[in-house]
């Protein structure tokens, strides 16, 4: 009989079947606003300036906590997410931590000490 997994797989297995296959892909916004979908406005706040390091934090931190791989195109950027990550990756669950360090060497953290 196969082991049950954990809560933790479970949900790290939910991550990684969101991931885009490379970072490149993420083409979102780097400046002005961004109107989220209400199914990712889970904190009551849709509008999210990214010329302010507080809403985009929290911007970044919702679609990467809710949303689809649709959604994490869509609305992150590579350069944002790569600079904001050394802060960011403090700020969300250590399951999303995990899956996107582990696909993305670039957002590791021997990598962005090296950087």
């Amino acid at each position: 009989m196969a082991a049950t997994p954990s809560v933790p797989e479970l949900r790290r297995t939910r991550f990684a079947r969101r991931l885009p296959a490379e970072l490149s892909e993420l083409a979102g916004p780097a400046h002005g606003h961004v109107d989220l979908p209400l199914h990712l406005a889970w904190s009551g706040l849709t509008r999210f300036d990214l010329d302010q390091p507080r809403l985009r934090m929290s911007c970044y931190r919702i679609v990467l906590a809710e949303g689809q791989r649709d959604d994490l195109v869509h609305y992150l950027n590579q350069e944002l997410l790569t600079a904001m990550w050394p802060v960011l990756r403090t700020l969300i669950s250590r399951d999303i931590r995990d899956v996107w360090e582990n696909a993305f060497n670039e957002l590791a953290p021997d990598a962005q000490a090296a950087a």
